[in-house]
């Protein structure tokens, strides 16, 4: 079996996997990273959302051969060491922004890519719009828009340090 070596959350891995395997497969089931969810095994829910070298990236779509050598940061890894969560995390639950929480990870890791990547602002419709693809059955998304848009700030002012 081939061997995948990569950077999880700032801890390096080695891992023989089958070449068939699921990087959500091997976040969960080798490394028991088990906040990265499978909803749906089809790439539609975004539940299984991580970042790859800094993007988010759907783990259920991707092999974990094409993994190696990357950094993977999964919800687990947001959070500071002392247990300080990450912005877009504190506004989540801030704004109410969840209610079961089996889509929260996802929309976490999608949330702070999109912020990241517009760091001129965003209205409302374009945080919807950038929320294709991650699919909430609970909250009606309205919660989830007031703690992206509050969280934008936040990350901003923190990359700027």
């Amino acid at each position: 079996m081939p061997q995948v070596t990569l950077t999880v959350n700032g801890k390096q891995h080695t891992v023989a996997v089958e070449g068939r395997t699921l990087l959500v497969e091997l976040l969960r089931e080798k490394l028991a990273l088990t906040g990265t969810h499978v909803g749906c095994d089809t790439s539609q829910c975004g539940a299984c959302v991580v970042h790859v070298n800094g993007e988010a990236m759907k783990s259920c779509t991707m092999l974990a051969v094409q993994a190696d050598g990357a950094k993977v940061t999964t919800i687990e890894g947001l959070a500071a060491a002392d247990g300080t969560l990450h912005p877009m995390q504190e506004m989540f639950r801030e704004h109410h922004a969840l209610q079961c929480g089996f889509c929260t990870p996802g929309m976490v890791m999608s949330a702070i890519d999109l912020v990241m990547a517009n760091p001129q602002g965003l209205p409302e419709d374009e945080i919807r719009a950038g929320l294709e693809g991650n699919l909430c059955r609970c909250t009606g998304y309205h919660n989830i828009v007031k703690a992206i848009a509050a969280a934008h700030p936040l990350m901003h002012a923190k990359a700027a340090e």
